[in-house]
């Protein structure tokens, strides 16, 4: 097992290198404009706008959302890849720092090893 601060220099460098991140999922959506004599309000055969793709999200206990284009979905769900990856590594961080302090003790000045 590696050396506790050795784990955490690793974890730390590992976040430094995520790149931009979002939360939350990707659906897909379909609407109706409501105009008349669409064909999204035909009364017998109805075709509704899209697929537009939705990020829904929820930061600070806002629940949010935002249209991501389709040629920007790869890079959406990489950036949705990197909050998860993110959201474990912090978890990670965090048992690395309880083990640090288990082993050590609180008498490291300022929190520094």
């Amino acid at each position: 097992m590696l050396e506790v601060k050795t784990r955490i220099k690793i974890i730390r460098e590992e976040l430094d290198n995520l790149g931009l991140m979002l939360p939350g999922s990707i659906s897909k959506q379909w609407y109706r404009c409501g105009k008349k004599g669409c064909k999204c309000m035909d009364s017998e055969n109805p075709q509704k706008h899209g697929p537009y793709y939705q990020l829904s999200y929820t930061l600070a206990g806002k629940s949010s959302s935002m249209l991501i284009k389709k040629e920007f979905l790869s890079q959406a769900n990489q950036y949705i890849s990197n909050y998860r990856c993110f959201k474990e590594l912090n978890k990670k961080l965090l048992e690395a720092n309880i083990d640090f302090i288990r082993l050590k003790g609180f008498s490291t000045k300022d929190g520094n090893y």
